[in-house]
C-alpha cells in the first residue's frame, strides 16, 4: 500500500503564498518515491497580495485555499477537513505565505501566532507519531509550535535568531541537507532560505521526502 502524505500549502507565489518550485518539486518527489498525496490549505483570506513582477503590494484580496488550488490543479481540500489518521506524514513547503498566512512570523517575529488549524494538525501528527516535513521558512514556524524543536533553515542569521528566541535549536546546513529531530519526527531542509538553483531545490525536496518515508517505516 502506498504511503499517503498530506501536503499543506499557504497560497501560490513565493512572496505571499507557497513557494511554487518547492511545492511542485515536493509533490513530484512524493510521486517518484512511490507515495501519494492530498493537498490542503486554510480556507481564509491571505495576509496581503504581492505583485510578483514589481514586488509591490497589490490592492486586492485573495483566498489561501483558492490560490493553493492553482498548484494542486483543483484537487485540494480545506485544512479543517483533514483527518490525520488517514495520512502517514504531513509536509509543509515554504514560501513567505507560511510566515504570513499560516503564522505571523513575517510581521511579529518571535512573538508570532500560528493559525489554530495549522497548529492543531501539527500537534495531532506528533501525538499520533506521524512524521512532519518542513521546507524553507516552515521550520521556523515549527519551533513556535513544538517546544525545543531542532531544525534548519540554512544560515540566515535573523531567522536563526528568531528560531532561538522561540525556543528552537538551529543547525546550519547547506543545499539538500536534511536535519531530523527524532523526538518530534520532524524533517527540515533549507531550500530557498539559501541562494539556490531549482535543481538544488529538487535535491532538498527529494531528500526531505525520503527521510519522511523512512520515518514512516
Amino acid at each position: 500500500m502506498k504511503r499517503n502524505i498530506a501536503v499543506i500549502l499557504a497560497g501560490c507565489g513565493v512572496f505571499d503564498g507557497a513557494e511554487i518550485h518547492e511545492a511542485v518539486l515536493s509533490l513530484l518527489a512524493i510521486a517518484r518515491q512511490g507515495a501519494q498525496y492530498q493537498v490542503f490549505a486554510p480556507n481564509r483570506e491571505q495576509a496581503h497580495v504581492i505583485n510578483h513582477l514589481t514586488g509591490e503590494l497589490s490592492n486586492e484580496s485573495r483566498n489561501i485555499l483558492v490560490e493553493s488550488a492553482r498548484i494542486a490543479r483543483g484537487k485540494i481540500l480545506p485544512l479543517d477537513q483533514i483527518q490525520i489518521e488517514k495520512f502517514d506524514a504531513i509536509l509543509f513547503p515554504g514560501g513567505f505565505g507560511v510566515a504570513k498566512n499560516l503564522c505571523t512570523l513575517a510581521f511579529d517575529g518571535p512573538s508570532c501566532t500560528v493559525l489554530p488549524e495549522v497548529e492543531q494538525v501539527v500537534l495531532d501528527a506528533v501525538k499520533a507519531g506521524k512524521p512532519i516535513g518542513a521546507l524553507c521558512i516552515a521550520p521556523a514556524m515549527m519551533t513556535k509550535i513544538l517546544a525545543g524543536a531542532e531544525v534548519t533553515i540554512g544560515n540566515e542569521l535573523s531567522t536563526i535568531q528568531a528560531i532561538e528566541k522561540m525556543g528552537g535549536s538551529h543547525i546550519e546546513t547547506t543545499h539538500g541537507q536534511v536535519i531530523i529531530d527524532e523526538q518530534y519526527k520532524l524533517v527540515t531542509t533549507p531550500c530557498y532560505m539559501l541562494d539556490a538553483s531549482i535543481d538544488q531545490i529538487a535535491d532538498g525536496a527529494e531528500n526531505a521526502v525520503a527521510a519522511l518515508l523512512k520515518l514512516c517505516q
